[in-house]
Formats: structure tokens, C-alpha cells, sequence
């Protein structure tokens, strides 16, 4: 199984709502022929200089996610919805033990 991990920092005044709909875009996207078990959330402000935000998804496999990054409607909701309000993201994916 492969995580995939995105955190991202916000850029200033940037209304939650925002966030919280392209988080909800994110949760809401289906690609035809993969499963995706996402995770995503704001940061809680529990520590300065944490990250505005993160979203996981874990894929069965390479395959499954390479079609996720290359899947369309994915790649319009990072376009359009998140690329706007992040000055920065930064993702890693790496296998889960097991």
C-alpha cells in the first residue's frame, strides 16, 4: 500500500471556507478504477510554524496511484482550488509497512 502525504501553507488571509472546500473537493473526487482512502484537515494551531493543512491518501498500489495523479478532476481541483491559496505544498509517497 503507498501513502501519499500533501501539507501545504496557506497564503495570508485566506477565508477557512476556501480551505474547507477544496479539502471537501478532494473528499468528494472519485476516479473510475481506484480506491481512495483519504484523510485530510486543518492545522489546529497547536504549534507555531505548522503547516495550514494536509491530506493523505492511501492507494493499493504505484499503478493506482500514478492514474490518481494523472486522473483530470484531480488535477483541475489542485489547479483551480488549491494551487490560488497555498504558497507552498510539498507531498511524499512512500509504502506502508506490511
Amino acid at each position: 500500500m503507498i501513502r501519499n502525504v500533501v501539507v501545504g501553507r496557506l497564503l495570508p488571509d485566506v477565508p477557512p471556507e476556501r480551505v474547507r472546500a477544496a479539502l471537501q473537493a478532494l473528499l468528494d473526487l472519485r476516479v473510475p478504477g481506484v480506491e481512495l482512502r483519504m484523510v485530510s484537515g486543518l492545522d489546529l494551531g497547536l504549534r507555531e510554524g505548522n503547516a495550514s493543512y494536509v491530506i493523505t491518501v492511501d492507494l493499493d498500489d504505484e499503478d493506482a496511484y500514478r492514474v490518481y495523479d494523472r486522473d483530470e478532476e484531480h488535477n483541475r481541483i489542485r489547479r483551480e482550488m488549491f494551487a490560488p491559496i497555498s504558497a507552498s505544498i510539498e507531498r511524499i509517497q512512500f509504502r506502508l509497512p506490511g
